[in-house]
């Protein structure tokens, strides 16, 4: 399913796609803010561009959290 799918279905996240654009133009920032400080609160162990890559961005995340907080779905669930 298409994040445009999961957004414009009210039924998964259970909140309007309105409430879904206020939460990613008011969380968002704060949540990158504090991953970029979480991120430079370390030393580095590697370098720059190695490790793992995110695979979902901010927006993805936010949509798993509210439909598993919604129905209670498991990762499994969730990865497809």
């Amino acid at each position: 399913m298409t994040r445009t799918a999961i957004i414009s279905d009210r039924r998964i996240t259970g909140l309007s796609a309105a409430v879904i654009a206020e939460l990613v133009a008011g969380v968002g920032p704060l949540w990158h803010e504090r991953h970029q400080a979480r991120l430079a609160s370390r030393p580095r162990k590697r370098a720059v561009g190695a490790g793992a890559k995110h695979r979902l961005v901010f927006v993805d995340r936010l949509l798993a959290t509210l439909v598993h907080l919604r129905h209670g779905v498991t990762h499994d669930v969730l990865a497809c």
